[in-house]
């Protein structure tokens, strides 16, 4: 790979509360990839929600059951540290998801195929 896999410690957070235990199990062994956002991270965070749109990325049900929702911290680490989120979810018009909101800051990211077709893995 280019460059080194990082997190931040919102995305732990949510593994934490995961039903896969090999998963758990790999974020506790690699504690370390998820680091603990810093000043500059949190106020690109204070950034994304300053519009109204990307407000809705906040669910309804987190707020309520005092969830996590890593979706900011996570494009405010790719932007602070210049590096390229690859993500599971997809582009779609008007939405509120990771794709959206790094295309509106101009955030690059991946999806999972095109990670690994830009790495050159085969199957």
């Amino acid at each position: 790979m280019k460059d080194t896999l990082v997190s931040t410690r919102e995305v732990f957070r949510e593994i934490e509360d995961s039903s896969i235990e090999s998963l758990r199990d790999w974020a506790t062994a690699n504690k370390n990839v998820f680091t603990t956002p810093t000043a500059d991270e949190g106020a690109f965070v204070t950034q994304i929600y300053s519009g109204p749109h990307f407000q809705q990325n906040i669910e309804l049900q987190k707020i309520l059951k005092g969830g996590k929702n890593a979706d900011p911290f996570i494009i405010a680490k790719a932007a602070i540290s210049e590096t390229t989120i690859v993500t599971m979810k997809a582009l779609r018009p008007n939405a509120t998801k990771i794709p959206n909101i790094c295309n509106h800051f101009g955030v690059p990211w991946l999806t999972l195929e095109g990670f690994m077709e830009e790495e050159g893995w085969e199957f």
